[in-house]
């Protein structure tokens, strides 16, 4: 019976969805489940929606909810992190800010003036959780699922001895989302990615054995498709090989198409003036809804497995089933012309004896040129917080490749000092 503490269980919808997707394992269908979560209420309604589930497929799982984190993580074989520091307080200065000083991030989770204040937020509480690990379960896997991916997972391998690997959805859902622009069977996709979080690449994007990137390029030409993915057919127009993520993601971790106004209006990209904070808190309260009458038993749950890669290293290790996911890790050597230490995200298999990350060799140069002005921005922020130097920050900010283009040095010192003083709160640096 694998312990399974998820930290941050709040987050309703994703803790739903990957409690789901390990109780679809007929393996994992004793587990027992820790839902931690500073919020009581909130970690107790995933519970009993939890419970509901297991009530309704007549499953032998356990449950428990907490805010006690350490009696969670006692004994916890893996440990499932989805946690955002300061919730929508802390992320609109993120967003606001910058945007008074013309820099338009859109999301501003992962790179960028937001991501490095989200990693200067967050990364403090998961290395605590990391020393709790360290001294309660060892052994145990630490599953990232918390933005900025990459500036989180570096933390945890520069500064803990904890065996971590960080998950995105991005690699399977843009599988998907090409293989609908081909009109090509999803089923017999053959893909290799590797590059860094948001942004991997492509390698090979096969049907079976099959090239298929000349069918991509053939459906790019028509003006229906291409409209759906602006910024990333631009990409692959200009660098040679298709991205992971949106293209409002991707198109914060350059410098082409927020510069301007009428940019960011030509490639139908979402702005940050059009953040609307009321619609994002009224669909919280819906997912709040649907749970509570889920959990009532007045709405049934789905019990469909979802491609989160989550449920499928689990299982793969529990009963040794070789499985490939794209994982989150140290660059140990995998990727050649990326920085040694960065984190990269490639192929990963899996089996009873761990994780195995998969040599890469050499990116396509022009590739790693623009994961390379990613990283460097990464590491700095991670510096930051590790060493307790704020210019590492100021530094972070300023290699951004989208802030480098708007902004000039005074201006970035100027917004990166308002950005500190709205974080305070939650820093400690």
């Amino acid at each position: 019976m694998p312990k399974i503490a998820m930290i941050g269980a709040g987050s309703f919808v994703f803790a739903k969805r990957l409690t789901t997707d390990i109780l679809s394992w007929p393996e994992l269908q004793d587990a027992a489940f820790v839902f931690v979560d500073s919020r009581r209420e909130r970690a107790e309604l995933t519970k009993e929606v939890a419970d509901q589930l297991i009530c309704q497929q007549k499953l032998h799982a356990e449950t428990a909810a907490s805010t006690d984190r350490r009696q969670a993580l006692d004994g916890a074989d893996y440990v499932i992190v989805m946690i955002q520091v300061g919730g929508v307080e802390a992320t609109r200065p993120d967003i606001e800010i910058p945007l008074r000083y013309g820099v338009d991030q859109g999301i501003g989770d992962t790179l960028g003036p937001g991501g490095v204040f989200r990693a200067l937020r967050t990364m403090p509480q998961i290395l605590e959780i990391c020393r709790d690990m360290e001294e309660l379960c060892p052994k145990a896997l630490l599953i990232n699922y918390s933005n900025p991916m990459a500036m989180i997972c570096g933390a945890i391998n520069d500064a803990t001895r904890i065996r971590s690997v960080g998950f995105c959805h991005s690699v399977q859902n843009t599988t998907r989302e090409l293989f609908e622009y081909m009109g090509l069977p999803l089923e017999e996709a053959n893909v290799w990615v590797a590059g860094i979080n948001h942004q991997a690449w492509f390698l090979r994007l096969e049907r079976k054995h099959e090239d298929v990137y000349p069918l991509l390029r053939k459906a790019m030409d028509d003006p229906e498709i291409h409209a759906k993915d602006r910024i990333r057919f631009d990409i692959l127009r200009h660098f040679g090989y298709f991205v992971t993520e949106s293209s409002n993601h991707m198109s914060e971790y350059v410098p082409y198409f927020r510069k301007r106004p009428d940019t960011i209006e030509k490639y139908g990209l979402r702005s940050g003036q059009a953040r609307d904070y009321d619609r994002f808190a009224a669909r919280r309260a819906e997912y709040y809804d649907q749970m509570r009458r889920q959990a009532a038993g007045e709405e049934e749950i789905p019990f469909d497995r979802t491609t989160e890669f989550c449920s499928y290293v689990i299982h793969s290790e529990v009963t040794n089933t070789p499985f490939r996911v794209n994982g989150n890790v140290r660059n140990t050597g995998l990727i050649t012309n990326l920085p040694p230490g960065c984190i990269v995200e490639v192929p990963t298999l899996v089996d009873g004896t761990g994780l195995h990350p998969c040599y890469v060799g050499d990116l396509p140069e022009q590739l790693a040129g623009l994961n390379r002005t990613n990283v460097n921005v990464q590491r700095l922020a991670v510096k930051a917080l590790l060493e307790g130097n704020r210019e590492c920050a100021y530094q972070a900010v300023q290699l951004d490749p989208l802030t480098a283009g708007v902004c000039t040095l005074p201006e970035i010192r100027q917004m990166t000092d308002e950005l500190f003083a709205a974080s305070a709160p939650w820093l400690t640096i």
